[in-house]
């Protein structure tokens, strides 16, 4: 299994992190986008698979993602959006949305991985209703 974000997951955790920060507005759109981005899809995959199940996805996410980023070394995934919004807050803005980036992207492969591109692309919807190009597209030939 690829324990690193793909291209094109990476992409869609940066679309939705560009969403959400559109839509919290303020000059910490990244930090808190973050935050908001980790509470949605944490009740989505919850909903699918408990909160237990959803809490070890992320921190299995968390220690794929310190190999590129040592800042999530110290994350208590199990406490949560809180814990993750004081982290990347603790960071400039650029640097806190690229974190939350190659977590995002970590947590969409991993989850693509397990469920596949369509099931994910639905639960993305079930998430961000207002957009509707969060899931990777197929390039046709």
């Amino acid at each position: 299994m690829n324990d690193h974000a793909t291209p094109a997951q990476l992409e869609s955790a940066r679309r939705v992190l560009a969403h959400e920060g559109a839509l919290g507005g303020g000059t910490a759109r990244g930090r808190t986008a973050a935050a908001r981005v980790y509470e949605k899809i944490h009740f989505q995959l919850a909903s699918m698979i408990s909160v237990g199940g959803a809490n070890l996805l992320f921190a299995r996410t968390a220690t794929l993602t310190q190999g590129e980023f040592a800042r999530f070394a110290n994350l208590p995934i199990d406490e949560g959006a809180t814990k993750l919004r004081e982290h990347l807050e603790a960071q400039t803005p650029a640097v806190a949305t690229d974190s939350a980036a190659a977590l995002f992207g970590n947590l969409f492969t991993l989850i693509t991985t397990f469920i596949g591109e369509r099931l994910w692309g639905q639960l993305l919807r079930r998430a961000w209703p207002s957009l509707d190009d969060t899931a990777p597209r197929k390039k046709t030939k």
